[in-house]
């Protein structure tokens, strides 16, 4: 099921911190771990699903949108913008993220290494699949 996750926040007059830990915040054992950033104004990244992987995202800096399409095509937005929430993606979502802010840097925790098999680029063979 698709969630926000609040990671911890420690406030302090120095600068805020917001760590995670595997088994406390993230609900599977971290395989890898990449991010995106200068993506040009207008453009999308993802559109895509995975068979088995799980994801984390995280906004570390800006904002951008994160758009999950269901199987009869009906969008669910999620805005982040702040870097102690994540979106939880589980297994079999099609998603991608639009509306990049200016230096924005999103980080993505994943369940599983790259493995292109895993990965669905078609929208119709998505949905014969669920």
């Amino acid at each position: 099921m698709l969630k926000i996750l609040q990671l911890p926040k420690i406030v302090d007059p120095r600068g805020n911190l917001t760590f995670l830990q595997n088994s406390s915040h993230i609900p599977f054992d971290i395989q890898r771990i990449f991010w995106t950033y200068d993506v040009p104004g207008g453009e999308k990244r993802g559109g895509h699903a995975y068979h088995t992987q799980e994801e984390v995202i995280i906004a570390l800096s800006g904002s951008f949108d994160i758009v999950v399409t269901n199987s009869v095509g009906e969008e669910e937005r999620f805005s982040l913008n702040r870097s102690y929430f994540g979106l939880y993606l589980p297994p079999m979502t099609w998603r991608h993220i639009e509306n990049f802010s200016t230096n924005a840097l999103s980080l993505h925790l994943s369940s599983k290494q790259y493995f292109k098999e895993d990965y669905i680029y078609n929208f119709a063979d998505f949905k014969n699949k669920l």
